[in-house]
């Protein structure tokens, strides 16, 4: 007999619930319109747009994209249009589906965060906030945010006064401490925390013996990630109160149910995206399958479900 019973896919990021725990991850997804003739957009409960700055950027010199097995290797450098253009082109292209859209804003010093919030206030329907904080802060000598808790803390802070929407901030794996990330934009008032940026890693020709990329290293993302970006996770959700959106090398629905069992409220989905831009849909179908397999409701009632009573799985290496 055929069960009475719905798959409610909806999760909560604090103010911000999405109909799926599927995001499309910031500089994979464009703007937000570009995928919009091979894929439909609603199948997404979220998507974060490029990064946005207060003026254009041109980005690095090419090349900056470069595959590796598996994987793939990039050093855009940020480029976008600028907050004044996005706001009059592409802002109104984006609001108002069912997946929230949500900005992703990159700057080089703290003033220029605030003033990118600022102008983006004034565009009516945007949902949120991801304050890519991997940036070079310039009047510190060129330290990361995201390095430093407590500047990290003062962002968040600062753009928390100039905006009541939803906020998270996007922290790289390549710090001593990421839960002190977590903690440091959980006291400046984000909403939520997105963990992980790409790790650094490099590609070389052997024949020329150059390197793959203009910028001789580059961000890695892909598969090989998600080990790590799964450790992660688990040590933040053990850290901090606000919710996780997990990211890193996720590319079919049992990624995302590893994602949340260890903290992720949310995933993102990035690299996958360029292989298959309709892979969201798939995703959504087969979690509702595993639900029903598993005569299960709620998916959010994944989050943060390890169960680490008795260590490792019998016969796997501990």
């Amino acid at each position: 007999m055929a069960s009475s019973h719905t798959q409610d896919l909806g999760v909560s990021l604090g103010t911000l619930k999405l109909h799926n725990p599927l995001i499309a991850a910031s500089g994979c997804y464009g703007y937000g319109v570009e995928y919009s003739d091979v894929a439909d957009r609603n199948d997404l409960g979220g998507f974060i747009t490029k990064s946005i700055s207060l003026e254009p950027w041109k980005g690095n010199d090419p090349p900056r994209l470069t595959e590796v097995s598996p994987g793939l290797l990039n050093s855009i450098g940020l480029a976008n249009m600028g907050v004044q253009r996005f706001s009059d082109e592409i802002a109104p292209q984006i609001v108002g589906g069912k997946a929230k859209a949500i900005v992703s804003v990159a700057c080089k010093v703290m003033e220029e965060y605030e003033e990118v919030v600022a102008r983006l206030e004034d565009v009516e329907g945007l949902d949120g906030y991801e304050l890519n904080i991997s940036c070079p802060n310039v009047k510190e000598g060129g330290m990361a945010f995201c390095l430093n808790p407590s500047l990290t803390e003062e962002l968040v802070g600062r753009v928390r006064k100039r905006s009541s929407r939803w906020i998270t901030t996007k922290l790289t794996p390549n710090m001593t401490s990421i839960s002190e990330g977590a903690k440091a934009s959980a006291a400046g008032g984000a909403d939520a925390v997105s963990l992980i940026n790409t790790l650094v890693g490099m590609a070389v020709d052997w024949k020329s013996r150059r390197p793959k990329l203009s910028t001789i290293t580059g961000g890695y993302s892909g598969p090989p990630v998600k080990p790590v970006a799964l450790a992660k996770v688990w040590e933040v959700w053990n850290a901090v109160d606000i919710p996780i959106i997990g990211i890193g090398g996720i590319s079919n629905w049992k990624d995302v149910v590893e994602f949340m069992i260890v903290g992720a409220s949310a995933v993102q989905i990035g690299t996958a995206l360029y292989a298959d831009p309709d892979l969201p849909g798939k995703i959504v179908s087969d979690l509702e399958d595993f639900m029903r397999s598993e005569g299960m409701n709620l998916l959010s009632e994944l989050t943060g479900s390890l169960n680490t009573d008795g260590g490792a799985m019998v016969g796997v290496p501990k």
